[in-house]
């Protein structure tokens, strides 16, 4: 397995492939990888000749408040784990290589990007955009795979690389999660063990929200209630930033649930803020 760490020298290796006729996966991550992270890399090597991990910490998508220095790095243990799941190369830029001057051009995506993680995050998105960006534009056509935990991340990616015409076909792989529900995030390292058996109940609550819709129920607030309430049976669990039910593709609200519906939730466990989703289609709707 090969490590670039610049981006033409990533840029003319993937190009000279492409040129053989092989096809490009792409996997965009901020490296501490877990299994969730390393199932999208198997599934990018059993449907591409090629898979390229990216690891790289994006400082443009954290706050100033937020947690970039404290962020969980571990370079080696992340080659080791890609070359495992059958990766032939890991891009681990510098933030100068990626950044060699203050940045004056960022993407930012509207409709999708407001809601939810929009207005706890102010900017969140700009950052993700940008540098997803960045990183198709240097490896060229190819599928890019990421996570369905990051839900609304997934649907900002989604528009933007439609509205831009990149050459990326985007991939979104189900959550990966631990035996007792919580998915699976490199911010779980930051729980305690009491912490870490609390932060399950957000599984259970979106659990308790899907099964709500399934038995009937049609009004985004009763469902929202249901969600909040089991969260509530966890004291070490703060007062969630947001419980939503929304529209799976707009990630608005509608007056009656129809079709695909996304539950969301975004919740502090001690020092980790954790967010987690689950999807449901009404019986008889597309």
């Amino acid at each position: 397995m090969r490590t670039f760490e610049t981006k033409q020298a990533l840029r003319v290796w993937l190009d000279e492939a492409r040129a053989d006729g092989a096809t490009i996966g792409v996997v965009p991550t901020m490296g501490y990888l877990h299994d969730g992270h390393i199932s999208l890399v198997r599934r990018s090597v059993r449907e591409c000749n090629l898979t390229v991990v990216t690891i790289f910490v994006n400082p443009l998508q954290f706050a100033p408040d937020d947690d970039l220095e404290a962020y969980p790095r571990d370079l080696d243990r992340d080659r080791a784990a890609c070359a495992a799941a059958g990766a032939n190369a890991v891009f681990a830029p510098s933030v100068s290589e990626m950044y060699p001057r203050p940045i004056e051009t960022t993407v930012s995506v509207g409709g999708v990007s407001g809601p939810l993680e929009g207005e706890y995050r102010p900017g969140h998105f700009d950052g993700v955009a940008t540098v997803v960006t960045k990183l198709l534009s240097i490896a060229g056509s190819c599928r890019a795979y990421f996570g369905e935990k990051d839900w609304q991340q997934l649907a900002v990616i989604r528009r933007m690389a439609t509205d831009l015409d990149l050459p990326a076909t985007i991939v979104g792989c189900p959550i990966v999660r631990e035996a007792d529900g919580l998915a699976m995030s490199s911010r779980n390292v930051y729980l305690d063990a009491p912490q870490r058996r609390a932060a399950a109940v957000l599984n259970r609550a979106l659990a308790a929200g899907v099964a709500a819709v399934e038995a009937g129920e049609r009004d985004p607030g009763a469902v929202r209630a249901v969600v909040d309430s089991v969260l509530a049976t966890e004291p070490l669990v703060d007062t969630p930033d947001y419980v939503a039910v929304v529209d799976a593709t707009t990630l608005r609200e509608p007056a009656t649930l129809s079709g695909s519906v996304r539950l969301l939730v975004a919740a502090r466990v001690g020092r980790a803020r954790l967010i987690d989703n689950m999807g449901v289609v009404l019986s008889g709707d597309s």
